[in-house]
């Protein structure tokens, strides 16, 4: 099984990329064949300048070698190392209208939020259609927010394969469930755009500062408390096991702790979980050299998937005109 994903380097990385996204991927590596990515290409419709793009790629490059992602049982590249996918989503914008491009959420979200409707931005479901036909990708883990791309995906593989021949593997979804979702520190969904998220490589001031901002009732240490009812609660229970959730869900309903004490745990347990990570990540960015060796290497492992099926897709689409 072929799963792909991949993640923006548009600004620090918090608990929710890793919780849907990061640590998912990690694990998938250990059973699956995984292609993860940064995706530096679809970053640029949001990030501007050329200084804090390049440092948001390798930042994010170095947070999930750090975290555990390991180019020797996967894929892992960045988007811009491979040119072969804007090329493919040139080949692939014939394949989809721009009614179609539209009707995106995701597009009218951004633009809702001020971001400029730039073409780039329009066409952003093409080239993440291309990221994952390029690679033949069987699953994707999605978010509900992402399931429509997915869908137009699926759509533009469908149409190409009925036109031209079965060029393309139509992936499948692999959606987040809801109790999954990351909130941020004010319920809503976890996210830069919300500044509301939790960095996890930020320092213990930061970390700090943005625990116990998190959204709580007024009731008193001697109040019984609704988990189900809490954004805290659902931010601790993404560290623990069954037991420990339920365990953390009797501390909410017995009288006798109050919310800054069960904040300061969570501080902890986010400091505890993520020191091994941090002790990683130092030792990375001490040795850049091999980190750019890294995805070098990662890279060319990419292109010498992606480029066969380019080679497809000229050929059915004729572009590939001279005679063997």
């Amino acid at each position: 099984m072929r799963v792909l994903s991949g993640i923006q380097p548009s600004g620090r990385l918090h608990l929710g990329n890793y919780f849907s996204m990061m640590r998912r991927m990690i694990d998938y590596q250990a059973k699956t064949d995984l292609f993860a990515f940064i995706a530096s290409y679809h970053a640029t419709t949001t990030v501007n300048e050329g200084a804090v793009l390049r440092e948001g790629i390798l930042n994010a490059a170095i947070d999930f070698l750090a975290l555990g992602i390991d180019p020797d049982k996967c894929t892992f590249w960045v988007q811009s190392d491979v040119p072969e996918v804007t090329e493919l989503a040139w080949i692939l914008s014939t394949s989809i209208t721009v009614s179609q491009l539209e009707l995106a959420h995701s597009y009218k979200d951004k633009v809702a939020q001020g971001i400029v409707a730039s073409a780039g931005l329009f066409s952003y479901p093409v080239l993440m259609a291309a990221d994952i036909l390029l690679f033949g990708a069987q699953k994707v883990p999605v978010g509900k927010d992402q399931k429509q791309h997915l869908e137009i995906t699926r759509d533009i593989a469908q149409r190409f394969n009925n036109k031209y021949g079965e060029v393309f593997v139509v992936p499948e979804p692999d959606i987040l469930k809801d109790t999954e979702l990351v909130p941020g520190v004010d319920g809503r969904k976890m996210s830069k755009s919300y500044n509301n998220a939790i960095y996890f490589f930020a320092d213990e001031k930061e970390l700090k500062k943005s625990v116990m901002s998190i959204v709580t009732d007024s009731k008193g240490v001697q109040e019984a408390k609704d988990p189900d009812a809490s954004v805290l609660f659902q931010i601790y229970s993404l560290f623990l096991d069954p037991a420990g959730r339920e365990e953390l869900a009797d501390k909410f309903k017995t009288p006798g702790t109050g919310y800054g004490d069960l904040k300061k745990a969570l501080l902890a347990q986010v400091l505890e979980t993520f020191a091994p990570f941090r002790k990683r990540r130092a030792d990375l960015l001490a040795d850049i050299d091999s980190v750019m060796d890294q995805l070098q290497i990662g890279a060319r492992k990419a292109r010498a998937v992606a480029q066969p099926y380019l080679e497809r897709a000229r050929e059915a689409t004729g572009l590939a005109y001279r005679k063997k």
